[in-house]
């Protein structure tokens, strides 16, 4: 399972410039306008417990998950109304997992905002509205296609086209109302009926506020206010230095935590950015150990052991016979595996035991 968030925002909101933090790259930043290719690039998720399996196993190679990240060059609105590129594009948003809205809060004479003046608030809305505009352009088209569908349609077919149908006049009532999808209140049925949509706003959601260096001391009282107003339970706000972010991704980990002390901060932005977009997609880490690699599979909470195994391979999920699992503190605590077995710590679990963040995994299978 590939993890991949579109990065969103109005023009002069730092967008770019935070997708170039988050992935190392250093696409141009400042265009914004017509639809072209997006730029696309990778992020390595931080995770302490990588590192402190890599100093005890000393691997050949340690990898991290992985978060793909999708930075579209134009509005949402330019998107929805579709048309060559355009259209490539939104198909390509509308398939990430979640988005991030870039939101301006600094002040720059030389970058002007497309409004006149700098507003969170309004910024936030107007961008709320774009990601409406564009699932009710979808809607639209989907009546139309019922409508001509219910027609010629055999009387089997029918209840389930006039559910399919109230439940988009549904949406749309809603989405006029200034409800995104995310917000609506759907039956697990209904969100089957609607999944192949790809709404946009039905997506988790991180608003990233981009604040200017000279606002960090009051950046947690700021993000506290902000969430106060806008949160909900697949929304968060967050609110970071996006060129500030860009310039201390490249240090040296003495020089980032020399950073967060002088700000006395616990972590960089990025990684709260990365660890709430875990939290909104429901995700958890498990990971494996040995002299050749160190590694952490992102999956889905909730996931049983054999369904975690095919994270790594489809034969091993197959074959699956049983899961030597240890948490990850108790091994650290052992440093060895053979130390674990002799204190009987490693456990042994069957196929509907459930993954939790953290667990440390051996699969044991036959094929």
């Amino acid at each position: 399972m590939g993890l991949g968030i579109g990065i969103i925002g109005l023009s002069g909101s730092g967008r770019t410039t935070v997708f170039n933090a988050l992935t190392g790259n250093n696409a141009e930043t400042g265009g914004f306008g017509a639809a072209s290719a997006a730029h696309v690039g990778m992020a390595k998720v931080p995770d302490v417990r990588l590192d402190a399996f890599t100093k005890l196993f000393n691997p050949k190679k340690t990898t991290p998950a992985e978060i793909q990240y999708l930075d579209i060059g134009a509005s949402v609105k330019t998107l929805a109304k579709g048309g060559g590129a355009a259209s490539q594009l939104l198909t390509q948003l509308a398939g990430v997992d979640a988005l991030i809205n870039v939101v301006r809060a600094f002040e720059d004479a030389s970058i002007p905002h497309p409004s006149g003046s700098i507003d969170v608030s309004r910024d936030i809305s107007d961008m709320n509205l774009e990601v409406a505009f564009s699932d009710l352009a979808v809607i639209e088209k989907r009546f139309n296609r019922i409508a001509s569908s219910i027609r010629g349609a055999k009387p089997e077919e029918k209840p389930r086209l006039l559910l399919e149908q109230d439940l988009l006049h549904r949406l749309r009532d809603a989405l006029e109302g200034d409800i995104p999808i995310r917000e609506q209140k759907l039956t697990d049925e209904e969100e089957k009926i609607i999944s192949g949509y790809q709404f946009l706003s039905a997506k988790p959601l991180i608003t990233l506020v981009n604040i200017s260096e000279a606002d960090l001391p009051k950046s947690k009282q700021l993000e506290a206010d902000l969430n106060q107003k806008f949160a909900q339970p697949n929304h968060r706000v967050v609110v970071i230095c996006g060129k500030l972010e860009m310039d201390i991704s490249g240090l040296d980990q003495d020089s980032v935590h020399d950073f967060l002390n002088e700000y006395g901060l616990e972590q960089t932005g990025l990684e709260r950015v990365i660890q709430i977009s875990y939290e909104l997609l429901g995700l958890i880490s498990f990971l494996t150990v040995g002299s050749d690699d160190v590694h952490a599979w992102p999956i889905t909470k909730g996931s049983n052991a054999q369904k975690a195994a095919g994270k790594i391979h489809s034969d091993i999920e197959r074959g699956f016979i049983r899961a030597e699992v240890i948490g990850y503190k108790e091994l650290l605590a052992c440093q060895t595996i053979a130390e674990a077995k002799k204190q009987g710590i490693l456990r042994l679990e069957g196929k509907t035991y459930i993954v939790q963040d953290g667990d440390v995994i051996n699969f044991l299978f036959n094929v």
